[in-house]
């Protein structure tokens, strides 16, 4: 693995499509779910199909087997939610179905978070598995004739699971002797994956700048019933996230957009929510000087698809 010292030589001399390959690694995060939703039996169709005078084989239906709404379902719900947003927010997109790019001098800390998600997933399963029984026989009240035993386990512990990997993304090195062509046609299309992995996370900052930058403009500038548009504290703080979250994971392939975060950072720094709300002068300069951000992120939006990856000559 890449030591921390050659990560900062990497990143200070190398363009950033190396850059991102040797200071990030590859992250897979699966989940497995108990389903709560269950198609029906031919027979059920069709009884259901009968009461709309319809043809079962023209019908899916289907019947949920538990109440998802319940506090306890909701609270193990949350924590896969909880797991999507933090490793979104750590990591990269990669142009690989369910693939993303961490850091590699963050890989410890990921390890950690991992392992207390799923402590607290184990924990909001047991508490849901309290309910069980209850949450079954409401189950069975509301489906009815539909109701099947069989389609429920005896506990729900064990079947709610959040598992990560590292898979490997770079060539095996078996084929350099194997078969030398067949290596360097892997190489190249290992480039290639990692060349759009850049103008992914490019485009994905981009995006996500525009609309936090468009967001709290229209809060600034806009009026409701002739009085300022009410706006909150997170507008302003989910900016700030954003700030440090591209200056850890920009891998610096765009200029124009560097220069606009820095720009827009400049604006907002030290301002709290409420000296927006109490002085209409600061609010209105703010407001104009996020106009010509915005301005121009919408410009490098048009432009997207003529640009160019920056590279450093080597």
């Amino acid at each position: 693995m890449t030591t921390m010292a050659t990560i900062e030589e990497v990143e200070t001399c190398h363009d950033p499509i190396d850059r991102l390959r040797a200071t990030m690694c590859a992250t897979r995060v699966s989940f497995e779910w108990f389903g709560t939703r269950k198609s029906l039996t031919r027979d059920q169709k069709a009884q259901a199909a009968e009461s709309f005078g319809a043809e079962g084989a023209f019908l899916s239906a289907g019947k949920k087997l538990l109440d998802t709404g319940h506090p306890r379902f909701r609270a193990v719900s949350a924590v896969r939610n909880q797991v999507r947003k933090y490793w979104t927010s750590v990591s990269l997109p990669f142009p690989e179905p369910g693939i993303r790019l961490l850091r590699q001098d963050a890989l410890n800390a990921f390890q950690e978070q991992m392992r207390r998600f799923t402590e607290e997933l184990a924990e909001a399963v047991a508490e849901l598995d309290e309910q069980y029984l209850s949450l079954k026989s409401a189950a069975r009240e509301r489906l009815g004739s539909l109701f099947n035993d069989d389609d429920y386990p005896a506990s729900l512990v064990g079947l709610f699971e959040v598992t990560w990997e590292f898979p490997s993304i770079e060539p095996p090195n078996y084929l350099r002797q194997l078969n030398p062509e067949l290596y360097e046609q892997e190489c190249q299309r290992v480039q290639s994956r990692f060349e759009e992995a850049v103008r992914l996370a490019e485009d994905a900052f981009l995006d996500e700048l525009s609309k936090l930058v468009s967001h709290l403009t229209d809060r600034l500038s806009g009026q409701a019933d002739g009085r300022p548009k009410v706006f909150r504290d997170s507008a302003i703080g989910n900016l700030h996230e954003f700030f440090e979250r591209f200056r850890s994971l920009n891998v610096r392939s765009n200029e124009q957009l560097d220069a606009l975060v820095s720009q827009c950072q400049n604006i907002v720094e030290g301002i709290q929510p409420q000296e927006l709300r109490k002085r209409d002068a600061l609010r209105q300069q703010v407001a104009s000087d996020l106009s010509g951000v915005q301005a121009a992120l919408d410009g490098l939006l048009v432009d997207r698809p003529r640009r160019q990856i920056m590279r450093t000559p080597k």
